[in-house]
């Protein structure tokens, strides 16, 4: 079997009047989409918007949940019992599930947000807690998570549970020797270079696997990557990661071909 992978972004991330993203441009790039929910980014109108861009351009979507941190951008770490992190992840996917059964379009995936994003690869419990409950709440969608040492082997027990996690790396940012992601406020933690960023994504691929930013390899099983979108550096950063990954002979599929949704 050849090599085949997902490319995926945030996006949607405006609000009111104020314009976040270059979405009508990175949705070209990608073929899945992590919608915002409107709790860290986003209202209904560009919810709806974003919705339709998905459909205009074939790329399926996924609902993109976040603590309730405008200011912040869900980036921030926010201390919430279990059973306010549970709802307010319902809350928001079936929002964004409104407006997809609107345009008659599915759920694919779900992608959870900034600091409840990196906060939940070290909770095993509470993560699987949440996937169940979306579960129940909304069929059998992909969730998607940091690929780390520690979510590869969660991976497999998922595996045998039934439930659909896809394995997520990001081309543009550096990691710690544990695999995870370098923190922003660090030097090294976001990488510019266009065409650097695309062979590490080929890397990634084939070579299953990243080197960390004192040079360690961290193996991975990567089902998707994540690029970004939020200035014109990264929209040429996305045209070099599709492009070169193509060129590496790598397949770029939507996440549900993987899990035969």
């Amino acid at each position: 079997m050849g090599f085949v992978v997902d490319i995926n972004c945030d996006m949607g991330e405006s609000f009111g009047i104020y314009r976040i993203g270059n979405d009508e441009e990175v949705i070209k790039h990608i073929t899945s989409s992590n919608i915002a929910c409107g709790f860290h980014a986003s209202d209904p109108v560009i919810m709806e918007k974003t919705v339709k861009l998905c459909k205009e351009h074939n790329v399926m979507a996924g609902a993109h949940p976040g603590y309730p941190d405008l200011i912040g951008f869900g980036r921030r770490f926010m201390d919430l019992s279990e059973k306010e992190l549970v709802n307010s992840v319902i809350y928001q996917v079936g929002a964004l599930k409104g407006f997809l059964d609107l345009s008659g379009i599915s759920l694919q995936h779900v992608k959870l947000h900034g600091a409840l994003y990196n906060y939940m690869v070290n909770q095993e419990k509470l993560f699987l807690n949440i996937i169940t409950s979306v579960r129940k709440a909304f069929g059998d969608v992909i969730f998607l998570t940091l690929g780390t040492k520690r979510t590869v082997k969660l991976k497999k027990v998922c595996k045998q549970e039934g439930i659909k996690l896809a394995l997520e790396a990001f081309p543009d940012r550096m990691y710690t020797d544990e695999g995870e992601l370098l923190p922003r406020q660090h030097k090294e933690a976001v990488l510019k270079d266009h065409d650097r960023i695309a062979k590490r994504a080929a890397k990634m691929v084939k070579e299953r696997g990243i080197e960390s930013v004192n040079g360690q390899w961290i193996e991975m099983d990567i089902d998707t990557l994540c690029i970004h979108g939020d200035n014109m550096e990264s929209i040429e950063a996305a045209k070099h990661i599709h492009g070169h990954v193509r060129g590496e002979g790598i397949e770029i599929k939507p996440l549900c071909t993987f899990f035969n949704l």
